[in-house]
Parts: structure tokens; sequence; C-alpha cells
């Protein structure tokens, strides 16, 4: 009983110890406005924590700040827009956010078939800053904080959201695997049997230089190394008969 009293007490000393790291943070609404209309699909971040959020339909919005820090509002058509947080945005209901439409005029837009067309590229989402996937973003938001990161840490609730992240990339690579080779090219090129090539593909992704190769989308260095692979598997397949 007094072994379990002290590891009480010890957690609630790291925990408010936490909590004073993040002393003075607080939940904030607000609403994005372009003269008078609100604006749905507003990126907003914060530079400072890299916290990040999305206007909904109605252009509100809730994101975590404290007195001092930047947020970032970036849209299409619209001019980028920065904002300090004072602590009359922290007493207040609800901030309001008045954006620019941007006046540049497109004379001629060309579109590449072989082009990437990005939220960067096309403006969204400025050049620079950071991305995530959805299971990424859990683990970022599970990690924000100095309490959230202590909390998850203890529950386990972060590594099960960064497995949840590598099984995600996986998915996508097997994606990309299947969208760059028909079937056929395993089974009369590669002379992987029909009913394996699902297995041979996951064995495929697992391998780190073949996955590089295809998140740069160089089927030249994909095609050369699959047939190396394709070997080293049918060897598996025989050695367990």
């Amino acid at each position: 009983m007094k072994i379990n009293n002290t590891l009480l007490i010890l957690f609630l000393w790291i925990a408010q110890i936490s909590f004073g790291q993040t002393s003075g943070a607080k939940e904030i609404l607000g609403q994005v406005f372009e003269e008078s209309t609100s604006v749905g699909g507003v990126n907003i971040i914060n530079n400072i924590t890299q916290v990040a959020t999305v206007t909904d339909e109605n252009g509100k919005f809730s994101i975590v700040v404290k007195e001092g820090d930047v947020l970032v509002f970036s849209a299409v058509n619209l001019d980028p827009l920065k904002h300090r947080i004072t602590i009359e945005d922290l007493n207040s209901a609800s901030i309001q956010i008045k954006m620019t439409a941007n006046q540049i005029e497109l004379k001629e837009v060309i579109v590449n078939e072989n082009a990437d067309i990005t939220t960067k590229n096309l403006g969204i989402v400025p050049q620079g800053q950071k991305t995530y996937t959805p299971a990424e973003r859990k683990v970022f938001t599970a990690t924000s904080t100095s309490v959230d990161k202590l909390l998850n840490k203890i529950s386990g609730r972060t590594a099960m959201l960064k497995k949840e992240v590598n099984v995600e990339k996986k998915e996508m690579l097997f994606r990309k695997l299947e969208y760059l080779f028909d079937d056929n090219y395993y089974t009369e090129r590669l002379k992987i049997p029909l009913e394996y090539v699902k297995g041979f593909q996951l064995f495929c992704v697992d391998d780190s230089e073949f996955a590089v190769s295809l998140n740069s989308k160089n089927k030249t260095m994909s095609m050369f190394l699959i047939t190396e692979l394709a070997r080293k598997y049918l060897n598996i397949l025989e050695n367990e008969k």
C-alpha cells in the first residue's frame, strides 16, 4: 500500500510539472471571413506548436493556443494571413479573422498531365509547411503537448498510433505497386505463381530500397529491384516445400 501511494505521488508530481510547462494554453474558438462571407476549408496552423486545423463550412474553427502564438491562415484564392494571439483573444468568446481575396489574375493555365498536382502546388498549403497523413496527424495530436505525450506514452496509445502510421505507409506503397505492374507481369515475366502474387507484393513493400524507388516514382529502378526480389521470393517458396 505504501508503494502504491508513493507511485501515485510521483505520477501527480510529474503531471504537475508537465502541466506547468503548458500553462496558459487554451482552446479558442474563431470564424474566418472574406469581407462579410464566412469561408470554409481554410487551413490554419499554429507556427509555434505546429498544431493544425481547418475551418468548417461556416468558417468556424477551434485550436489550442497561448498568448504570443502565431496562427497562419491559408486558402485558395485568399492571401495568406498571420495572426498573433493576444490576451484579448484568449479571453474572447470567439475571434474573427478577416482574409482578403487574391487579386492575381491568371492569363493562361497549362496543365501538364505528367505534373504532380498537390495542395502545395495549388497554394492550399504554404510551401515548406509539413503535411500529415490521417494516421500521422493522430500521432502528432497525441504528442503535441507535454501532458498528452506523458499520458499517451503511459497508456500505450502513442505506440499504437505509430503502428497505424507504419500500416498506412505500407498500404500506400501496396496501392502504388498494384498500379505499376499488372498480374501478367508477375506470372509471365517474374514467374510468380498467381496465387502468390499478393504475398509477393507484400514482400516487396517490406524492402526499404524498393519502397524508396516506389516513392520516388523511379519505375526503371523498381523493375530492376523487383527482379532480384522475385528471385529471393521464389527461393523462399522452394525452401518451404
